[in-house]
């Protein structure tokens, strides 16, 4: 698809500092043996940026069955493989490019780990893993899983730019992941020196970079570095002389406060205890969770 004349970027100094309200310093955590630095921003609750991980063979990602509820997370990974499977008896390999789509809803279990074929050699992990809180008449919907390949990923390309639209809306194109809320998520790839506007039809918006530095209202942001705008000004980033690699993300604001436990999220704290009850039950399949039906041979236990 090529780049809408009528997106033309402008200056990434047009506007100041103070466009960047929260600039965001990565904190890591441990998950199955690797580190995954998570970020939040608007109705993303956390963002997680995955590796880059190396493994050797037989080696790789082995995430056990755990539950989640009140949240959608999205997997989009720029190298190796995850193998997921889920309660609503999803069971999909995701590559490079592709979008796995989970929500949660009510309560779901998902497992995440490398595949069997990926193991067969040295190889490795790199991506994001993003959790979007649901609007609170969603939280009792029941779990739904998509899967989307590359290919119906709406792409703009010009100039320097290539942008992949996972998820939502952006340029009067639309994802074809089934959001409930106002949503944007973009993979973004810019050449040396490339300037890229960011949608200004969003009330939230952010960086995250992934790779390489950019430039914006008058400040450099390396590798690992995240940051939320200012709402209403028109923001455009321009790419150091390495290129670089963003995800820009966001949308509406929340409809009201998140509580947010472990792998839960929801607007009422009796929610998540109810949550941590029942996944301390184990009554798989004859309470709120239930464990993937090819996957169910162990799980986390509740911290």
């Amino acid at each position: 698809m090529s780049w809408n004349p009528a997106l033309a970027p402008g200056d990434p100094d047009t506007v100041g500092p103070d466009a960047i309200e929260t600039p965001i310093i990565p904190r890591a955590r441990d998950l199955g043996g690797f580190e995954v630095q998570r970020q939040m921003v608007g109705p993303f609750i956390f963002f997680d940026h995955i590796g880059p991980a190396e493994f050797l063979t037989g080696k790789g990602i082995d995430i056990r069955p755990h539950p989640h509820i009140g949240l959608g997370t999205v997997t989009y990974l720029y190298r190796g493989d995850f193998h997921h499977r889920d309660s609503t008896g999803a069971d999909q390999v995701i590559v490079p490019g592709e979008v796995n789509w989970m929500v949660a809803g009510k309560g779901v279990t998902h497992s995440e780990r490398t595949s069997e074929e990926g193991k067969h050699g040295p190889h490795s992990l790199y991506g994001i893993q993003t959790w979007i809180a649901l609007p609170e008449d969603r939280e009792d919907m029941a779990p739904v899983f998509e899967h989307h390949g590359k290919g119906a990923l709406p792409l703009f390309e010009d100039g320097g730019v290539s942008a992949r639209l996972i998820l939502g809306t952006a340029y009067g194109e639309a994802a074809p992941a089934t959001m409930f809320s106002e949503t944007f998520y973009l993979d973004v790839t810019l050449a040396p020196g490339a300037r890229f506007p960011l949608p200004d039809d969003h009330e939230d918006r952010g960086i995250y970079v992934t790779e390489g530095e950019i430039r914006v209202a008058g400040q450099r942001f390396e590798a690992g570095r995240m940051m939320v705008f200012r709402p209403g000004d028109r923001i455009t980033v321009e790419a150091g002389e390495r290129g670089a690699r963003i995800m820009a993300l966001g949308g509406a604001t929340l409809n009201g406060p998140r509580h947010i436990w472990w792998n839960f999220v929801a607007s009422s704290r009796e929610r998540i205890e109810h949550a941590k009850e029942e996944w301390r039950a184990a009554r798989w399949g004859r309470g709120l969770f239930d464990l993937p039906a090819t996957d169910h041979d162990e799980f986390i236990p509740l911290p």
